[in-house]
């Protein structure tokens, strides 16, 4: 498995491309043993590694966001790390993973040490790439399930969120989060890009902004372009460009990253 890796990368000039490569392949083989052991019965792909994987998201992620299904159901996080933690080290992998699971959202670090060394991407032999899996163990009601069959780095038919809820997740993260994510500026301008998203899901938005206790005016389907230009008015922009800029496939793109191009983008699709 390590020399399909090597393979994937030993024409990338670019070394920072290179290690999201390899994050990514990291990813594609937690999410296939998840699906091995039957996570995707009751968890659900959502966040921005699920539009690259499933949409084709032109920007690399380091996490792997879930929630479970509905309120109440088990999510067997920490048996589902184990089995990812002895997949990985049949294969020769030095992982190690760290758990937070006393939180509604319960996360993990998954951190495989001296794999950048190996591959040539670190003059460090100890160095550590990691991805973060986090699942919400008691997400907000009114989403609507999917599953789609892909092919990223292997086969996997995952269970995610529809466009229309995947699109208020974003909103809800770019509303509602206390800082300024570039990622999720990024992501906004791709949704609004493309003519043919569906809008978002309006029930889960609200109810993911009453559960975080929002305070701001509630969102309908005939204001939440304006809400969310309220928001974007206010970005520190070089905020924005610092953190997407790592991740993007073409950093031509953010020339085009601009808050002028996402208030005309949010205004010329009403």
């Amino acid at each position: 498995m390590k020399n399909y890796i090597q393979q994937k990368i030993e024409n990338i000039q670019n070394t920072n491309q290179a290690r999201c490569i390899v994050r990514e392949y990291l990813q594609a083989r937690t999410l296939e043993c998840l699906q091995e052991n039957h996570a995707f019965v009751d968890w659900a792909f959502v966040g921005g590694t699920a539009l690259r994987f499933l949409y084709d998201l032109p920007r690399f992620s380091e996490d792997l966001d879930f929630s479970i299904k509905a309120p109440g159901v088990e999510d067997h996080f920490e048996d589902h790390l184990v089995k990812i933690k002895n997949r990985f080290i049949a294969e020769d992998y030095d992982i190690k993973i760290k758990a937070k699971t006393n939180k509604t959202v319960r996360s993990a670090f998954i951190k495989f040490r001296g794999l950048l060394y190996e591959l040539g991407l670190s003059p460090l032999r100890d160095e550590v790439i990691s991805i973060k899996v986090e699942i919400d163990s008691n997400p907000p009601v009114g989403a609507i399930l999917e599953t789609t069959i892909v092919r990223r780095h292997c086969l996997l038919n995952l269970q995610h969120y529809d466009k229309g809820s995947l699109l208020a997740g974003k909103l809800h993260a770019l509303s509602s989060r206390k800082y300024t994510k570039g990622r999720d500026v990024y992501d906004l301008m791709w949704y609004l890009l493309d003519r043919k998203w569906p809008a978002p899901n309006i029930e889960l938005l609200n109810n993911a902004h009453r559960q975080s206790q929002w305070a701001g005016e509630v969102f309908t389907k005939d204001n939440w372009r304006d809400q969310l230009a309220l928001f974007v008015s206010k970005f520190e922009w070089n905020t924005v460009i610092t953190d997407i800029k790592p991740f993007v496939e073409k950093q031509s793109e953010l020339d085009m990253l601009t808050r002028k191009n996402i208030l005309k983008l949010l205004e010329s699709s009403k």
